[in-house]
């Protein structure tokens, strides 16, 4: 969402419900692991993204955290974090490949 309408706010429902979302390869165990496959869509606008915008995706993202919880929420860095996120789709997207998940 944050691609397609730049913005730090949260679309409207019916908005998100009409986009598509990653789907589950694996659907979540018992113990909690899930795995799921980033749509094709975004991927290409992940792979394909200049550096400018995944700065200023990474901005979205930072306003997004602070306007839902009051505070960053992570001391991740998020710009850090969008460009491997980026170099793994441009592989996959090379590749022919499909861009994956998994959380524990």
């Amino acid at each position: 969402m944050y691609f397609k309408e730049p913005s730090a706010e949260v679309p409207p429902i019916e908005q998100l419900l009409g986009w598509s979302w990653p789907e589950w390869v694996t659907a979540p165990l018992n113990d909690g692991v899930e795995v799921f496959a980033l749509p094709q869509r975004l991927t290409l606008a992940l792979a394909n993204a200049s550096s400018t915008e995944l700065e200023e995706l990474a901005g979205r993202w930072t306003a997004r955290l602070r306007s839902a919880d009051g505070d960053d929420m992570t001391d991740d860095d998020l710009l850090a974090v969008l460009q491997g996120v980026s170099r793994l789709a441009a592989s996959a997207v090379s590749t022919g490949g499909g861009l994956y998940s998994w959380s524990v």
